[in-house]
């Protein structure tokens, strides 16, 4: 059976939290500079490739020094309350997303999630969260790639509070990658819905959103509606990486 058909079977057990545990403990080469022995991102490449910069409060986009709201956000505010970013989607981080998504390693889970934590304000937000929440997968999506990585990530960043199934996919979006945000938003009108077995349970509660990479914040601004009909209180969401204007952009969508 492959590792990442195993690992998204038994997402929901100790057993994929044992393996995530078990990927991060045993002595591998780092994946940027080949240092070994080392973690999966060694200490002096997470130094070098993931200086904090200053980013839009509202879309994690970067900023100049003092500004804290782009002008963009501040003629369109998107939905989420706040957006916060570790890293831009570029090397060498748009590698690892790419092993971790589309290749089926999900022992990358860990590391990334450390990677997010130490960004700044994210483990504030995850301690004022009620509910660490994944941006899901269709099902046909899920059964495909065989794990939802959202999910991996919310579960290492806060086990006691991360819950798979609040909010559910209907369908899988058209390929997006070169879509503007306008289409992205009309590909993912009425994508998502809350689980109304769980919609009470949301009334009030402040909530992160966890994703892997951000591009035009459309999934973010689409889920978040969802939760925001559900009447939850506030909607932070949490991404590894954001995609600038005019770079690469992710393989497919979530």
């Amino acid at each position: 059976m492959r590792f990442k058909a195993f690992t998204g079977l038994s997402r929901q057990s100790g057993l994929g939290r044992g393996l995530d545990a078990l990927a991060r403990a045993l002595p591998s080469q780092c994946a940027v500079c080949h240092a070994w022995p080392a973690t999966r991102i060694c200490t002096a490449c997470t130094a070098r490739f993931a200086q904090p910069v200053a980013r839009c409060t509202r879309c994690a986009l970067r900023v100049p020094d003092g500004v804290p709201v782009c002008g963009a956000c501040l003629r369109s505010p998107p939905v989420p309350d706040r957006c916060l970013a570790a890293v831009d989607y570029g090397y060498p981080w748009s590698g690892a997303v790419a092993d971790f998504k589309f290749r089926g390693d999900p022992g990358w889970a860990g590391t990334l999630a450390a990677l997010m934590r130490g960004a700044p304000g994210v483990q504030s937000a995850l301690d004022n969260a009620d509910l660490v929440l994944p941006i899901p997968l269709s099902h046909e999506r899920l059964c495909e790639r065989g794990f939802n990585q959202a999910w991996l990530l919310a579960r290492a960043l806060s086990p006691a509070t991360a819950q798979a199934g609040a909010l559910v996919r209907l369908h899988t979006a058209d390929a997006q990658a070169r879509l503007t945000r306008a289409q992205r938003l009309r590909n993912l009108r009425s994508a998502f819905v809350v689980e109304p077995a769980l919609a009470a349970s949301l009334r009030g509660r402040h909530l992160a959103l966890i994703d892997d990479v951000m591009t035009t914040g459309a999934t973010m601004d689409a889920a978040a509606t969802a939760l925001r009909e559900a009447g939850c209180a506030s909607v932070v969401a949490l991404v590894l990486a954001r995609t600038e204007p005019g770079a690469g952009t992710p393989m497919d969508t979530p």
